[in-house]
């Protein structure tokens, strides 16, 4: 399904099959030993807007930090059109800005920006936004799973792949092996592609990052509960659960969840279900792995990618990488 709006385009591939997609991933999640629900439902509106705020707190490194290295390298990533420019994961679009700004008005032309998300309201409007400021881009904006749609996404021109947050991070180790080979699979030669990854530090930044003093990231934690129950009919009650964040050095990822207070029984009435859980049991919302350099290199080597850039911080915090596919 598709949309002409103010300018841009938006294509939709998720709304006609997103409702019984949903019923599928809370089911299997609610149901598994260890609850969790995908992290892809944090995004409604809300929790579009409390990832924005995250994003602005001083205890979470990972924004600023990734922005700083756009900053200081973005003239070695971005280059002239013509070409499309795809941001997996687009949210805000912010650090796309940082690249488009290295470009003068002349050099802009010809770059077709395409923007993945799950959120069309997301996307509406940081296309928007971007529109206005520059006018001379083409946006073709997709509402898509790209862990699910890489080859929805058009390959008619030579390509510049952004996936940008370290949320490549968010991907068990089996999914983002699938997930690389799938992105070095889908690449033809000239295309590049660049992602922002979170380095192994030491567990207090890591601590402080997810278990802000303002109490942020626990509403956006809560709000999970919130696009459930809105979307297959569910009675959690947010607050009766409790943030949980922490750093699991076994297998090098913080973990989010969702602690009961109390015993209780919930309804999923569009799943025909009810799900009893006890006082300290857990829904895991994210895991958010963290990576050694030896790691990436490998991960990437399986996946049929070389590596043609390795941007950081000074603290090494966080990176860049570009990478090709692998001759």
């Amino acid at each position: 399904m598709g949309t002409d709006l103010q300018g841009f385009r938006l294509i939709d591939y998720l709304n006609s099959n997103s409702r019984e997609e949903m019923k599928r991933d809370i089911l299997e999640g609610i149901t598994a030993p260890q609850k969790y629900i995908p992290s892809k439902y944090f995004y409604d509106e809300r929790g579009s807007r409390l990832f924005e705020e995250i994003c602005r707190l001083p205890e979470y490194y990972p924004t600023r930090t990734e922005m700083g290295i756009l900053k200081r390298y973005g003239d070695e990533i971005i280059r002239p059109g013509p070409i499309d420019l795809i941001e997996l994961g687009s949210g805000t679009s912010w650090k796309i800005r940082l690249l488009l700004d290295r470009l003068n008005g002349n050099e802009r032309n010809g770059i077709r920006y395409i923007p993945v998300d799950v959120s069309d309201s997301a996307l509406i409007k940081a296309s928007l936004e971007l529109k206005d400021i520059y006018p001379e881009i083409e946006i073709v904006a997709i509402v898509a799973d790209f862990i699910h749609h890489l080859e929805l996404i058009p390959s008619d021109r030579q390509r510049l792949i952004l996936f940008f947050g370290g949320t490549i991070g968010n991907l068990t180790e089996e999914e983002t092996t699938s997930f690389l080979r799938s992105i070095s699979m889908n690449m033809d030669e000239g295309d590049r592609f660049f992602f922002g990854i979170d380095m192994l530090k030491h567990v207090d930044v890591l601590h402080s990052a997810y278990n802000d003093s303002r109490g942020v990231t626990a509403e956006f934690n809560k709000n999970i509960l919130n696009v459930i129950n809105n979307g297959l009919n569910a009675d959690f009650n947010p607050s009766q659960f409790e943030h949980l964040a922490f750093f699991n050095e076994a297998e090098h990822q913080i973990e989010m969840h969702l602690r009961a207070k109390d015993d209780m029984v919930v309804r999923i009435l569009d799943l025909n279900i009810t799900v009893r859980l006890k006082k300290g049991e857990t829904i895991r919302t994210e895991i958010c792995r963290k990576f050694s350099r030896e790691g990436v290199e490998e991960m990437l080597s399986r996946a049929g990618l070389s590596i043609t850039h390795w941007f950081t911080d000074t603290n090494q915090w966080f990176s860049i990488i570009g990478s090709i596919r692998a001759s």
